[in-house]
């Protein structure tokens, strides 16, 4: 599904990320753990063509994200940290905006906003403009829309953060629904209770070099994964 080799982003002298490979298979539950400034967006933002790397390739499907940007766009979706969405649309008006982008019918795309919007209880608010949207809201409006085309690959960075817990909950569930059909999840968090108890395998990432990976059990063995972490980190348990 995706295939990260070699990955190499330069900012001067500095490398943000250092040689990093990585493989996400189709029904996977990915998660990327790290500092903050240890490359992690970095790493997603450079897989979904936001950002040129110096060296290696990434490739979704076999698909060069370099040389077949489009394609690789199709099959993905990509929820950011902190998400910027148009504030002078109204949330119906941007969902259907990317919606068309994406070229989803007219049924489909009605059947899964009402699915979606309903499920985190945003049908309400979709008529308000985005500018009168909480961070909370924006959050779900992303995951809403990133979820319309039903794409093969999501990626999200601290999807989590801003969500109440019914919300963190839902959003799980719509992982795993993604995965169990196929698709496959990479994403960043800090939140290492959730890493351990949602992800099939996880990567930690320091100083911008891979410093383990593999599946949950691989990586934390009998310890927890915080504990784990912190010892890779340096820092005392």
């Amino acid at each position: 599904m995706l295939t990260i080799q070699h990955l190499t982003k330069r900012y001067g002298e500095k490398k943000a990320v250092d040689d990093l490979s990585l493989h996400i298979a189709p029904g996977e539950i990915y998660g990327f753990i790290g500092h903050n400034g240890a490359g992690k967006t970095t790493t997603l933002k450079s897989v979904v063509g936001i950002l040129q790397f110096d060296e290696g390739e990434i490739t979704i499907d076999g698909h060069s994200v370099r040389a077949d940007p489009l394609t690789c766009k199709r099959e993905l979706a990509y929820i950011p940290d902190n998400p910027d969405l148009y504030d002078f649309m109204t949330g119906i008006k941007y969902l259907n905006f990317v919606a068309d982008i994406f070229g989803v019918g007219a049924a489909e795309r009605q059947a899964r906003i009402r699915r979606y919007a309903d499920a985190f209880e945003l049908t309400d608010d979709l008529a308000q403009p985005i500018a009168a949207y909480s961070h909370g809201m924006k959050q779900k409006l992303a995951i809403i829309a990133a979820w319309l085309h039903q794409p093969r690959l999501i990626i999200m960075d601290e999807p989590f953060v801003g969500l109440d817990p019914k919300a963190s909950h839902l959003l799980k569930g719509m992982m795993r629904e993604v995965c169990d059909n196929g698709g496959a999840i990479f994403f960043s968090t800090h939140v290492l209770e959730v890493a351990e108890k949602l992800c099939d395998k996880v990567a930690i990432i320091k100083g911008g070099k891979l410093i383990r990976s593999g599946t949950m059990e691989e990586v934390k063995g009998d310890d927890s994964l915080e504990e784990v972490f912190l010892e890779l980190e340096g820092e005392e348990c």
